[in-house]
């Protein structure tokens, strides 16, 4: 019986243009599609805003989009990746309470809330 691969989406973002040659958007999502590969997960869509400060999610519409296809199970992810949690989001109670909202998350569900 052939195993399914996991699916996950990448998440990048950068904050200033210090950042962009930093850690710019391309170099994050060139290791974030090697650990995927490595882990030999199925990369189901991409996300990025650049020039947002992570501090919330106002704004940040790729990030508010992401969400929104979680929520709606649009792609059965299971996994977000990020080069760093602070790419993610600065503030960790504005984060989670998102996916709370936004995807149901509670316990142990995978992303689109079926329980294991």
């Amino acid at each position: 019986m052939k195993k399914t691969k996991t699916k996950c989406y990448l998440y990048t973002r950068v904050s200033t243009s210090m950042q962009v040659d930093g850690y710019s958007l391309d170099a994050q999502r060139d290791k974030l599609r090697k650990y995927a590969e490595y882990e030999d997960m199925v990369v189901a869509g991409e996300y990025s805003d650049e020039g947002f400060s992570g501090k919330n999610i106002q704004g940040r519409h790729e990030f508010q989009r992401m969400l929104q296809d979680i929520q709606d199970c649009k792609d059965g992810v299971e996994y977000v990746l990020v080069f760093k949690l602070s790419r993610f989001g600065r503030n960790a109670a504005d984060v989670l309470n998102s996916f709370a909202a936004y995807a149901g998350f509670r316990g142990q569900p995978d992303l689109c809330g079926r329980w294991h």
